[in-house]
């Protein structure tokens, strides 16, 4: 009797085991990522358009980038569903927003666009990449150069955001037909030609317009040193010297109260220190970590040598103040290549400017003061700095002369400035003299 029941609870047991394992060896290909990708797509096709559109138009445009990744299928759905006349109505945003938070949501939806147009086009060679992405933003007027003429429009600038995050991660070459890619979209550069060639101020709107698509499109967007030092150099790359510097200005220049450039503010007056804060910036980008002899050290230098006589000779003061942004180093070696071309007659007028910008934008006069020693190191021999630091001396005689003839010689507002400026100079002359005398001192 008990063998009979031992039996009955084996055959028994036997037979609930059988369900058991047919259960598991089922529950293997749903745990396999390749067999969920397989799952999905087949749901996807299982699922009519019309049911497919109506979930992504649920979707928020960054859940559509993840959906886009989940397998081929959906990426080859969703770029079909984004290229649908509907989509595009509904997703474009205005570029003229009533105010600055508006703005700073359409940028921030552009950037949504531009990582869901990375993620389904992630698959695709670079060219077919951009004319899919483009194919979709070439008609609207706001990315164009000279097509929006609304004021306040933040079509670069969105513009730009979009770029930023669609080719970001891209290797050198890829980032090199993108920017040949524009360049033969938007004629980008038969504009640059029209404006660096012509006379500076006839197209200033053209030049405005430039200004703002390089900056807003290709330049700020980076927040990589590098990166900016590549798009820029890729700018101006193109064009001889004196073209470059042309088109440095129209970039980084001064700009007025009504919106352009100061092309003749340079050339007539000393203008304030933040207006030439991006220039200096841009030129700092250009030299990057270049080795004091590298050629295109002295190529960059060249290019500023131009920049300073654009459209004519600029006002000394100018000169001097957009050295002092560009730093002691770089100030050195614009010195030391004058030396070397022989205009040392223009070296103490210069450095004559030099300390008083430093005494009128509160820098420090040890700055200056130092650089006078790296400067007397271009001479050999003791009478040769001896001359040189007379020739200094002799020079600060003569522009304090200048300013008091102008004074006397001005109506009662110019006599006034001019007063001013005379007093500023005094006082940095003394200022230098005092800093000169109490590092020398401290030396012995």
């Amino acid at each position: 009797m008990a063998s009979k029941t031992s039996r009955r609870r084996k055959r028994t047991f036997k037979c609930k085991s059988k369900p058991c394992k047919k259960t598991l060896s089922r529950s293997h290909p749903a745990r396999s990522p390749r067999s969920q990708c397989t799952v999905t797509g087949n749901l996807l096709e299982r699922l009519p358009l019309e049911v497919l559109e109506m979930v992504l138009d649920k979707l928020s445009v960054v859940e559509i980038s993840v959906f886009s990744m989940v397998s081929k299928e959906t990426t080859r759905y969703i770029m079909d569903y984004i290229s649908t006349i509907a989509w595009k109505k509904k997703v474009l945003e205005s570029f003229h927003p009533p105010s600055c938070l508006g703005e700073e949501s359409t940028i921030e939806h552009y950037r949504d666009l531009g990582l869901l147009f990375k993620r389904c086009t992630l698959l695709l060679p670079t060219k077919q990449r951009l004319n899919f992405v483009f194919s979709k933003f070439s008609k609207i007027p706001c990315f164009m150069i000279n097509q929006c003429l609304a004021e306040g429009c933040c079509g670069f600038a969105t513009f730009g955001v979009f770029l930023q995050t669609l080719i970001a991660g891209w290797d050198e070459m890829e980032c090199h037909r993108v920017f040949s890619f524009l360049c033969d979209h938007i004629n980008l550069p038969q504009r640059v030609e029209a404006v660096i060639t012509g006379k500076p101020g006839m197209k200033w709107y053209l030049e405005l317009q430039v200004r703002l698509f390089c900056r807003q499109v290709l330049l700020d967007p980076w927040p990589n040193q590098q990166e900016r030092q590549f798009w820029l150099t890729l700018l101006l790359k193109p064009w001889p010297m004196v073209y470059q510097a042309h088109l440095l200005f129209i970039l980084y220049g001064p700009l007025l109260s009504d919106g352009t450039l100061g092309w003749l503010d340079v050339v007539e007056r000393g203008v304030r220190c933040n207006a030439l804060w991006d220039l200096s910036r841009a030129i700092l980008l250009l030299v990057g970590k270049i080795d004091v002899d590298d050629q295109a050290n002295h190529s960059i230098l060249t290019i500023v040598e131009e920049l300073i006589v654009i459209p004519h000779p600029w006002h000394l003061e100018n000169v001097a103040r957009l050295m002092v942004l560009c730093g002691s180093n770089f100030c050195c070696n614009v010195i030391r290549s004058r030396a070397i071309s022989g205009r040392l007659l223009e070296i103490p007028r210069l450095i004559m400017y030099i300390i008083l910008v430093c005494e009128k934008d509160g820098f420090h006069m040890s700055w200056a003061v130092k650089l006078v020693e790296q400067a007397c190191t271009l001479f050999n021999t003791g009478p040769e700095k001896y001359h040189f630091i007379q020739e200094l001396e002799n020079m600060f005689s003569e522009v304090v002369r200048e300013i008091f003839e102008l004074s006397v010689a001005g109506d009662q507002f110019e006599d006034r400035e001019t007063f001013q400026n005379l007093c500023v100079l005094l006082s940095s002359i003394a200022n230098f003299h005092t800093r000169f005398l109490y590092m020398h001192l401290q030396q012995e």
